[in-house]
Order: C-alpha cells, then structure tokens, then sequence
C-alpha cells in the first residue's frame, strides 16, 4: 500500500532524549518544551511562542484571548478542516462563511470585505493545505477595518509570503504538529504573535491562570492546561532542521505530479510568485470527465491511499442545516479536488499509472 503520508521521524532519533525524560520524571515544563519553543521562535523570526496540546485548541484560546463570545461573528475561511469552524461555535459566537478563490483555495478579499458587519470580532484565514498566497492582502483588509487576524496554519509551517514565514504575519497563528503534518509531535500545536499585550494574556491562559510568584504559583485568572509535553517537543525539536531540506523535497514531488497530470485535466493548487509552500497536501482538481470519489476508490484497489481535498465547511451537514449559507467556490473544491501520496521515497510514477489507466 502506498501511505497517503509518512512521518519524517524514527524512534531511533529520539530514544537517547525519552530516555532522558523517564529517568528525570519531569514529562511537562521542562527544557525540551523550552528549547522546542525557542527553536521555532529563532525559525519563523517571531516575538512570542506558545506550544499547545493541538492546532484546534491553539485557535479556540486566540478567539478566548480576543473575548469573543456569543452572538459575535468570526469570518472563516470556507475550504478548510471543520476545526476552524467548531472552535467559534463552540463560543456561542456566529461562523460567517467567506468563500474562496478558485485558484488558490484561499479566501477571496472580496468575499471578506462583503461578510465584515459591526458584529464581526475577527477574521480566521486558512493556509489552504499549506499554502498562504494571499494572506498579506488579507491582512491589510484586516488592518483597514481594525479586525484581528487569525491564521489557521495548521498546515502551513515553513510556509512563506513576501519572504516572511507563516507565523511572523497575522496577530496570531495556529499550527497544528498532527500525523499527517510536515512536522509531527503525535498530537500538538502552537500559537506564535508578535502581540506582547496579548502574549502576556496567552502566558497566563495555558498555565490554569497561575503565574509564579516568591517561590510559588498565584492563580491571578482561570486558564487552561492546553500544555504541550515534554517527549512531544523532543520530536519536534528533531524534525524541524530537516524542514527546509523537506520541502524541497516535496515541491520537486509535487513538479513532477503537475508534469504528468495536467496533460490529462488535472489542475494543481495555484501558488503566488512571492510564495515558499511547503506542499503539505498534493491537491488536484480533477478533470470534468472523472467523479473524483469514483476515483479513489480505484485507486485504493490499486494499493494507493488518496482522499479528498479538504471540506466546503458551509456544506458539511451541521453547518448547512443551521446556517443554510454554502459558498459555491468552497462547494465546487470540496467535491472536485483530490489529495495525492506525498513523501521522501514515494513512487510517484506508480501513482501515476494508476491513474492514467482511470482516465
């Protein structure tokens, strides 16, 4: 079977550290969560570094640390996981859908600049599948209007625009270090900001509200253990030299689907000139003769693990019965783009063949 994604990381490359943390005992607060903070910290050129149990979770206590709550409306990004929706919902706060651009998956400006009321509280922009073209003109709408800006790049993680790396550019960003992440800590997150006001809040929140004083904690807020642990950050400290060398990797991959796809219909996630994308997913949308989930069931017989895109959150059940508000580029992508396998050592033609005999 060919994986749909692989982890870039061996138990051999972290025994000599856990073994470390299970002589010390002190699996949470200790120095590899320091020394994975201000790794990331050095690598992205951020003032501020939060480290957190998932990408959904980092994004839930950045709407907690803007206040945002009931009856608030937070514009989201349409073609996405359903995380960046669910985090304002469970706020009690309004998911104002904004559609996406065709091209690159991402928010349209002008799909935003329609949604913004005086009820709107922030803005989450996705990295569609890792890729942040568009986010600094996002931005500027944001800084115009006095919006916050979130950005979900919970693939995006060594991601850049105009030469600033994802992370150093919006009021917030979430990562996510999930399994099929470039960079994977198991389950993990992180928030980076540039913010110290807000950082300062973010301190006190994932530490259950406490902060140290004469040799003891005081509980000066109610807060959160949203903690990443210690043997989560010494994967992540190991993955994360390698991530340049990585992406080269997969954006020579990636060439190489787009050399042997779009002769037959296939249409690659469009990336800006001024964009590094990390190519965390190998998304197509499929030519219009082929019914993509016809598709991967083929190719599953093949041996090949493939899936969709991501999802049009306006149309997944929940949202389309309570909002009845679906974003037709988000519905277009969600039922017509295709992930392909991604990772060093990947047979990419065997990928190919297999889809050629299809079409």
């Amino acid at each position: 079977m060919i994986r749909l994604a692989k982890p870039f990381i061996s138990y051999d490359e972290v025994e000599r550290e856990f073994r470390d943390v299970f002589r010390s005992g002190w699996f949470t607060k200790g120095k590899y969560t320091d020394i994975f903070r201000n790794k990331i910290k050095e690598y992205i050129d951020v003032d501020h570094v939060f480290l957190t149990t998932s990408g959904t979770t980092a994004l839930w206590v950045c709407l907690k640390a803007l206040n945002v709550k009931k009856k608030d409306e937070v514009i989201i990004s349409d073609f996405s996981y359903p995380a960046t929706a669910h985090v304002v919902e469970d706020l009690d706060a309004i998911p104002i859908f904004a559609d996406v651009d065709l091209n690159t998956f991402n928010m349209s400006t002008t799909e935003l600049e329609r949604k913004i009321t005086d009820r709107t509280k922030a803005v989450i922009y996705v990295d569609a599948l890792g890729n942040p073209s568009g986010v600094n003109a996002i931005k500027e709408i944001c800084q115009h209007y006095k919006l916050p800006l979130i950005e979900d790049a919970a693939c995006s993680m060594g991601s850049s625009e105009s030469g600033k790396r994802c992370g150093s550019i919006s009021d917030f960003t979430c990562f996510s270090f999930h399994p099929r992440k470039l960079l994977t800590t198991g389950e993990g997150g992180a928030i980076t900001t540039n913010n110290t006001d807000l950082s300062k809040l973010l301190e006190v929140k994932l530490n259950q509200g406490a902060v140290p004083r004469e040799n003891k904690f005081e509980f000066v807020d109610y807060g959160y253990n949203f903690r990443m642990s210690e043997l989560q950050a010494i994967m992540g400290i190991k993955q994360l030299p390698r991530l340049d060398n990585i992406i080269k990797n997969r954006n020579k991959i990636r060439n190489e689907y787009i050399k042997y796809l779009e002769p037959l219909g296939f249409v690659s996630q469009h990336v800006m000139d001024d964009v590094v994308y990390n190519v965390q997913s190998i998304v197509f949308k499929v030519p219009k003769r082929i019914r993509r989930d016809e598709l991967i069931k083929k190719l599953k017989l093949k041996g090949i693990e493939s899936t969709l895109g991501t999802y049009c959150l306006s149309n997944t059940e929940y949202y389309k019965s309570k909002y009845n508000a679906v974003q037709s580029n988000a519905k277009f992508l969600g039922n017509n783009t295709i992930t392909f396998p991604c990772y060093e050592g990947i047979n990419v033609q065997k990928v190919i063949t297999a889809v050629q005999l299809f079409c």
